[in-house]
């Protein structure tokens, strides 16, 4: 019972609110990669309360674009730092990556996104390359935080045949 009401609580609770929660816990276990994630997470949102045009409060939808800003941020950094030959910073990245993606919904495997976009396609009537637009902007909104752009747009492509 008392699980069930802490994860009711849980899902109730702002992205912000979730980070603090966890902020705490990592600070007792003394988790550094963990804290750092979570901390990059609070300065985002922070930031984002602040920006002008904004009145304090941030969506849901803009909760989940913040996150998937800090992880293409976060898998950008990665890839140079590999190049690099810099594994001890590629960890790092890899610890903020691992904490930023517990934030964001459960990603959708390529076979799931394609069923997704089929159905998209069939409804909003596309036939052709030149409905890409429609389909995109459609399928972008769908997924947000559930798929990576680059692989909505070639998988759209392809189901086109653009």
């Amino acid at each position: 019972m008392l699980v069930v009401l802490l994860a009711q609580i849980q899902i109730n609770m702002t992205l912000e609110q979730k980070v603090m929660a966890e902020m705490k816990e990592a600070m007792k276990n003394k988790d550094e990669g963990t804290l750092r994630g979570l901390r990059a997470i609070k300065a985002a949102i922070i930031l984002a309360k602040t920006e002008k045009g904004f009145s304090g409060e941030i969506t849901e939808d803009a909760e989940i674009k913040i996150l998937q800003k800090l992880l293409k941020q976060r898998k950008d950094s990665l890839e140079i730092f590999n190049k690099e030959n810099r594994p001890d910073l590629a960890q790092k990245e890899k610890e903020e990556i691992a904490v930023i993606e517990k934030f964001l919904p459960t990603p959708l495997t390529e076979d799931e996104l394609r069923v997704e976009l089929r159905k998209i396609i069939a409804d909003s009537g596309a036939i052709g390359p030149s409905d890409l637009g429609k389909v995109m902007g459609i399928a972008s909104k769908s997924f947000a935080g559930k798929a990576d752009g680059k692989t909505i747009s070639s998988l759209v492509k392809e189901l086109l045949g653009a």
